[in-house]
């Protein structure tokens, strides 16, 4: 018999009530369940359940006013029947029930135009597992190979989990929600999709390599985004030597997921590892740094910096209040001077309170213009005590 191991998250339940939004498999629902144990569970997978509430919303209602006034009501993958919001709000207001919304996807609650609440319940995000959750069981290698989705973490076989997670999302996520009219279209522009992973996107040759047309490769993007497979970073709009760029980056949220989607589950090479190394070090800094993940102090926003004359660029620049925070992630144990070269010409913007590189070196050291060449394992630490 396999015991699944029991994590602890690092996620608190904000007061009131809210939603939960992430990946599908990212442990929404184990965390609920761990976190709210009392609660009052409606599984919206459950088919009955969900064709009983269809036919008839009030239902749903009825059910509610067996629930005593202030307890807590669990209802998960809300986006299946965005009509429910409405004996939601009502139950907030009259019986103060608090409610626990969970969804992989705001995109069918934004085009129903359903009721979502009016700022009486807040927003949260799970991410895939983080190092200071795993703890021991933490592996760089293992990370970058397989991502740290749980549903996959936790498998016995993670390829084929990650292989049949990619056809799941496409059948349950994508084809069951209606969010594409034209799913062979969406699934060749997957793999495309997946070559651009921390790269600056372009909407046109995406669109031409994937042979769908531009506008649909823009709609698609935006699933990504709003089944949280997906981001785009911003450039940062500068002042006289900086310069706006027209295209974002694009990372995906899992490196196990990107490269399932091109079916690859050997060992990453020293090239791909460099991507999968920058991707995996992006969604650390949006899981401690992103308003609705309640892990850290929230960052103003977060941006990629380009100089004027586009050859030099750092990875992300972090912004908070006036003040600015510059990183470069270089999947290597020894640096050389080419490697800082980005934050230098960023000092020259006004704000700047740290330079930082990311490697996979063991020591820590500073150069002579005050460049902190920080090994991974002491970031990490560095995110997780908020000192970032």
């Amino acid at each position: 018999m396999v015991t699944t191991k029991i994590y602890k998250r690092l996620l608190k339940p904000p007061p009131g009530s809210f939603f939960l939004f992430g990946l599908r498999g990212a442990g929404k629902s184990a965390w609920v369940q761990q976190t709210f144990p009392d609660a009052m569970r409606f599984d919206l997978l459950n088919e009955g359940l969900y064709q009983s509430y269809l036919r008839d919303s009030r239902l749903f209602g009825r059910e509610l006013l067996r629930v005593p006034s202030g307890q807590t009501v669990v209802v998960d993958e809300i986006q299946r029947l965005p009509s429910l919001l409405n004996e939601v709000h009502r139950f907030i207001e009259e019986r103060k029930l608090r409610f626990v919304l969970l969804g992989s996807s705001a995109k069918k609650l934004k085009q129903s135009g359903a009721n979502l609440l009016a700022g009486r319940a807040l927003r949260r995000i799970m991410f895939p597992f983080l190092p200071a959750e795993l703890g021991d069981d933490f592996d760089l290698n293992t990370v970058l190979r397989f991502g740290t989705l749980p549903i996959i973490w936790q498998s016995p076989s993670k390829p084929d989990s990650l292989d049949a997670y990619v056809q799941l999302f496409l059948k349950e996520e994508i084809q069951a929600e209606a969010l594409v009219r034209n799913l062979p279209g969406f699934a060749r522009f997957l793999p495309v999709a997946s070559l651009f992973h921390c790269q600056v996107l372009s909407i046109s040759g995406l669109a031409r390599d994937a042979g769908v047309a531009r506008t649909t490769v823009a709609g698609y993007i935006n699933i990504l985004e709003d089944t949280h497979l997906a981001w785009l970073l911003r450039a940062y709009e500068g002042r006289i030597r900086v310069k706006e760029r027209k295209h974002p980056k694009l990372y995906w949220t899992d490196a196990g997921i990107v490269r399932a989607i091109r079916r690859e589950f050997h060992p990453p090479g020293e090239t791909e590892r460099g991507a999968l190394f920058e991707g995996w070090i992006a969604c650390l800094l949006r899981a401690y740094g992103e308003p609705g993940s309640a892990l850290g102090l929230p960052y103003d926003a977060i941006y990629f910096w380009s100089h004027t004359q586009g050859r030099n660029e750092v990875d992300f620049l972090i912004q908070r209040g006036r003040e600015f925070i510059a990183i470069e992630v270089k999947a290597k144990e020894t640096l050389n001077n080419r490697d800082f070269s980005g934050l230098r010409l960023v000092a020259e913007l006004r704000g700047i309170k740290r330079r930082i590189v990311v490697f996979l070196g063991e020591r820590q050291f500073q150069t002579e213009d005050g460049i902190e060449a920080i090994p991974f394992n002491e970031f990490i630490h560095e995110l997780h005590e908020k000192r970032i």
